[in-house]
């Protein structure tokens, strides 16, 4: 994006002075759930009320919408309440719909953002539009496809752009439904930070007892704001009840979180450094979770070893590892004491997890 000083932050359009908070339930069902729902939120400090009318499955089969219909319940909602209302676009007819009920917000699902096809075929119909549209980041943490699908939309004449981090799918089991990667977002907050950033809480916990942590996270990283599912019943709702909570929950989430408001320049200095602070918290997890998959892999090897009747100890490898990662760190400004010491604890950890797995059989003790 050759001119991203175009993106002007629509944020400042809205006149708040909180982060733009962006709910309303996983599907639209009925009128009346909808109606309902958005005079709940309209005692919340929720300036854009969402619901999926078209909804994309995994699987055949299950709820996928009410479709068209569900836009009139959100039309009136909107004149009942004076809420802005958003839904998902995932085609042309979509967005041709969308844009005859006078949506304010569109945002493009992550199934979509995975597919340049589908995007460009989306931004050819969105062309010259002043509605506000969301790009989901892709399934897979793809900084390249994610900003290569915001960059179809800015050449379509779209200038109220933003990104939404739902998080990413990932093979292993981790206590997200979809793993946030926030380094990856971090980076892309990085590279353009005039980019409106939303945080989608919902998909990125599978679990509303994850929504406000996450949410404080993405706050402490500067995000914008947050898209919250929210459901009057939510343990009843059509689709994910796991990950919606309710209006009241939801008010009493952004009284508790933590947004700083202060202005002057020691406020500046402590935002500036509790950002930083969070950055390095995100990279630290990141450390020592790949350093648990490092362990894992150090058992499966003690295990080898042992069924082969191989010690435990390689000298030989050892000191090549060593070697070459003394020489990454000195590309990385790491100095080569800290390396040392660094890779001499992950080894001995290493050594004393096949220790435990070749002593089992001669060691009554270790057996469970």
């Amino acid at each position: 994006m050759e001119n991203k000083e175009q993106f002007r932050n629509w944020l400042n359009a809205f006149q708040l002075e909180h982060p733009l908070v962006i709910a309303g339930p996983c599907s639209a069902e009925t009128e009346d759930q909808v109606l309902s729902i958005a005079h709940q939120l309209k005692e919340t400090d929720t300036s854009v009320m969402r619901a999926g009318i078209w909804k994309p499955r995994t699987k055949p089969g299950n709820f996928e919408g009410v479709g068209k219909i569900g836009l009139e319940w959100l039309k009136r909602a909107k004149r009942e309440t004076g809420l802005m209302i958003a839904t998902e676009v995932a085609n042309k007819a979509h967005v041709e719909l969308a844009l005859e009920a006078d949506i304010d917000m569109l945002w493009i699902g992550a199934r979509s953002t995975v597919s340049p096809f589908i995007v460009q075929d989306i931004a050819d119909a969105l062309k010259g539009t002043d509605k506000t549209v969301l790009v989901k980041n892709p399934v897979n943490p793809d900084l390249a496809l994610w900003l290569g699908a915001v960059e179809r939309l800015h050449k379509a004449d779209i200038k109220n752009l933003g990104v939404i981090h739902r998080g990413f799918s990932t093979y292993e089991k981790t206590r997200y439904r979809n793993n946030p990667e926030w380094q990856l977002a971090v980076d892309l907050q990085n590279e353009f930070p005039d980019l409106p950033l939303i945080v989608d809480p919902s998909h990125i916990g599978g679990s509303r007892d994850m929504i406000f942590d996450i949410c404080q996270t993405a706050l402490d990283l500067n995000y914008d704001g947050m898209m919250v599912e929210t459901h009057r019943d939510p343990d009843n709702a059509w689709s994910d009840p796991k990950q919606q909570i309710t209006p009241k929950s939801l008010e009493q989430m952004t009284v508790d979180l933590r947004i700083r408001k202060e202005h002057g320049e020691a406020a500046e200095f402590k935002n500036k450094l509790n950002t930083m602070r969070t950055k390095i918290d995100v990279i630290d997890h990141q450390i020592i979770n790949q350093l648990g998959k490092r362990m894992k892999i150090a058992d499966d090897i003690g295990a080898l070893k042992k069924k082969n009747n191989v010690a435990i100890l390689q000298n030989k490898r050892w000191n090549e590892i060593l070697a070459k990662m003394v020489h990454a760190g000195k590309n990385n400004d790491l100095s080569e004491d800290f390396v040392n010491k660094f890779l001499k604890a992950i080894h001995q950890e290493s050594i004393e997890h096949q220790h435990k797995i070749l002593s089992k059989d001669s060691n009554p003790d270790m057996k469970q």
